[in-house]
């Protein structure tokens, strides 16, 4: 059985028309004091139930990324005391994933206290994609199944026919994951110096590596206020690239996104569905549908065959 929240609707319409189901029928409903509500409107006694909810905001259903996660336990819950045979979560966009560690004194480590509410809510497992960090998947006692959406980009950007391609990380935190894009693509590789003097704030000091008259990607897991990303594309502009792409697994796009957007000169921001695309896009963002991948990660889930297999066990970026 497929279960959609109100985060993306759309993704998990997509994944059920591939799998040939129907969306299960549920209630989901926040009353005017803000608490969430959900009910299931069939049995889910015996069946496997995978809950397609990233814990992110949607717009257009006024949910915002805590209500997402708050929705998704309680529907885990209504699952369990229903009689599922097995729950799994399909938040292919894990929020709270940039928490992973302490970087201050007294701050928490919020990815894990995510990982542990959704085990005490009963989760038999976990579907996701393309995590912030690997060691997010050792905060699960129950089996995390991690997707990649690298292929997926890889392939966008090898059909786009582009020469002279140089991928440039962000920091020093992504290079393995750009070292590897770069290798699918037979891409040169750059990397920028980035400090942060304050959370979501950064600060590009210069490019490692050749950009000069160079078509310049950008690769990074996740793109939110695009602070970051607009300071990313200045620096490698200054630094002679003649023109600058960017990918992203995670389009989350808040605050003043799309003015940096529209301010940094790309000529595409390439993203997936894993988040509902927020209102208001720039005309060069463009989104390619991860549901062909979470379908094919479910089928074998349920049929208990081997997930690491859809990415012939290249699915670790770490």
């Amino acid at each position: 059985m497929l279960v959609s929240g109100r985060a993306n609707p759309r993704l998990a319409g997509r994944i059920a028309d591939k799998l040939g189901v129907n969306l299960t029928n549920v209630t989901l409903k926040t009353f005017s004091n803000g608490e969430v509500y959900g009910r299931f409107e069939e049995s889910v006694r015996g069946a496997d139930v995978f809950i397609v909810q990233p814990i992110c905001g949607n717009p257009e259903n006024d949910l915002t990324a805590n209500d997402a996660l708050m929705e998704l336990l309680v529907m885990v819950d209504a699952a369990v005391g229903g009689s599922a045979h097995r729950v799994i979560a399909v938040s292919p966009w894990y929020g709270y994933s940039r928490q992973d560690k302490k970087s201050a004194p007294r701050e928490p480590i919020t990815a894990r206290l995510v990982a542990r509410m959704l085990e005490a809510a009963g989760i038999d497992r976990i579907l996701t994609m393309d995590l912030h960090a690997g060691q997010i998947q050792g905060f699960f006692q129950k089996p995390c199944d991690h997707m990649t959406a690298m292929f997926i980009l890889t392939q966008y950007f090898t059909d786009l026919g582009l020469h002279d391609l140089v991928v440039v990380a962000p920091d020093a935190g992504r290079v393995k994951l750009n070292k590897r894009f770069a290798a699918k693509m037979g891409a040169d590789l750059a990397i920028l110096n980035k400090e942060r003097p304050a959370q979501q704030v950064a600060e590009i000091n210069y490019v490692i590596g050749d950009v000069k008259d160079k078509t310049a990607v950008l690769v990074d897991d996740i793109i939110d206020t695009a602070g970051t990303l607009k300071a990313a594309a200045d620096a490698v502009l200054d630094a002679g690239a003649s023109r600058v792409y960017a990918a992203a697994t995670h389009g989350i796009f808040s605050g003043q996104a799309w003015a940096n957007l529209t301010a940094a000169g790309f000529e595409q921001i390439v993203v997936t569905d894993t988040v509902t695309l927020r209102p208001g896009a720039p005309a060069n963002v463009t989104t390619l549908s991860v549901a062909d991948l979470l379908t094919a990660s479910i089928r074998q889930i349920f049929t208990d065959g081997s997930v690491s297999g859809v990415f012939g066990g290249e699915n670790q970026l770490f």
